[in-house]
């Protein structure tokens, strides 16, 4: 039996409401059979991993989001086997969180890592305000925190933490200069000191 090796582990990142419509949904493949180098199975991508067939189009993703609600808002628990693909959910207000991995091949404690962190740094980014309306208002922040986590299928971090630092807005410097005409004359009146202290010098 060969080991599967390969980081591509997820599927799908899905964020889908209390009636199964779509809130955020990301789908990932492989780099490598995007440009014709090498399909999924050779790059070691389990059955119904990132990359593989039925879930290209709108329309095949829509049926499978509508699969994956019926599947956790039915079955008791976290974790749901909708073969070939292992979804874990995770509950929040009027949201439902998903992370989708290969059934043949997921590490469902990775996948739990990854999901709970992806959901705890949305948290921290909206301020434990996690529902539809204020993460569709702050849907750019929510989009760079799933970038954060998860990238062509593979884990980045399971930091939630690190997440929201590497996602929010920079501050602006407060070390920043303001020239204004106060600052002018500040300056010019500690040159004016200097100049005349130096001329006393001599």
């Amino acid at each position: 039996m060969k080991a599967n090796l390969s980081l591509y582990t997820v599927t799908a990142l899905l964020i889908l409401d209390s009636e199964g419509n779509r809130v955020l949904a990301k789908y990932y493949a492989p780099p490598h059979s995007a440009i014709g180098t090498g399909t999924p199975a050779e790059l070691g991508v389990g059955a119904g991993g990132p990359g593989m067939p039925g879930l290209q189009t709108y329309k095949e993703q829509r049926v499978f989001e509508k699969s994956v609600w019926e599947k956790s808002r039915r079955g008791a628990g976290e974790i749901h086997p909708l073969p070939p693909h292992l979804i874990l959910s995770r509950p929040s207000t009027d949201l439902h969180f998903h992370i989708v991995g290969p059934l043949s091949t997921s590490n469902e404690l990775m996948l739990q890592s990854t999901l709970t962190a992806f959901h705890d740094a949305v948290s921290l980014l909206l301020r434990g305000q996690i529902e539809k309306r204020i993460v569709l208002e702050s849907l750019d922040l929510v989009l760079l925190a799933a970038d954060e986590t998860v990238d062509d299928g593979i884990i980045l971090e399971t930091d939630a933490a690190a997440i929201a630092a590497r996602v929010t807005r920079p501050k602006p410097d407060s070390t920043d200069i303001v020239i204004n005409e106060q600052t002018l004359m500040n300056a010019y009146s500690t040159f004016k000191d200097r100049v005349t202290q130096r001329i006393g010098q001599l």
